[in-house]
């Protein structure tokens, strides 16, 4: 996970613009040599409890890996659900970009680890940040600034505490992290 974080940084040197970050860490997702699309596509498939878009509305972000420009993928999108799940989790450099409608999309979180203003006009706010609000990339506007400016009733922000932190670790995507974050976030969960 060393080399990979350094890998990032050199996308970071001289950076002038949060779009122009987007595009350098597109063009590094699209030269990283990760699994076969198809087979990330069925482990993804695997997990989803449907293949089925849900009845309420959902809407799933990503980003064109050339372009840096966002997309939300929703019930109305003409897209299925498995692809826009499997673009949204498409991490640069470990996982492969997602191919939708000609276009390669790599994760949601290169442009905002919470994408919150996709959630603008709502009244109660409930957002999941299982990393906290630090991203590990430049963003347009903080957190804390793009929250207050929905004008939301309520906002409940939900991050991992002392032992949740511990239990994911430095390494996210490490596998052995899994069953000791779960705990760890299900006993924060009951607290």
């Amino acid at each position: 996970m060393e080399s990979y974080g350094a890998a990032l940084m050199t996308i970071f040197e001289g950076v002038r613009t949060v779009e122009e970050t987007r595009r350098r860490i597109g063009k590094f997702a699209l030269a990283a040599d990760t699994v076969p699309e198809a087979d990330r596509r069925a482990a993804i498939a695997s997990r989803l409890p449907s293949p089925d878009w849900p009845s309420r509305r959902l809407v799933i972000i990503a980003v064109d890996a050339e372009t840096g420009e966002p997309r939300a993928f929703d019930n109305d999108s003409g897209v299925d659900l498995v692809d826009a799940v499997a673009a949204s989790c498409a991490v640069p450099g470990v996982w492969p970009p997602v191919t939708i409608d000609g276009r390669r999309y790599v994760d949601g979180g290169v442009r905002s680890v919470d994408n919150v203003d996709y959630a603008a006009g709502a009244k109660r706010l409930v957002v999941l940040l299982p990393m906290g609000e630090q991203s590990p990339w430049p963003m347009a506007q903080p957190f804390d600034e793009v929250v207050a400016g929905l004008g939301a009733e309520s906002v409940t922000v939900i991050s991992p505490d002392e032992a949740s932190v511990a239990a994911i670790g430095t390494n996210p995507l490490d596998p052995a992290t899994r069953l000791p974050a779960a705990r760890a976030g299900r006993e924060q969960g009951l607290r």
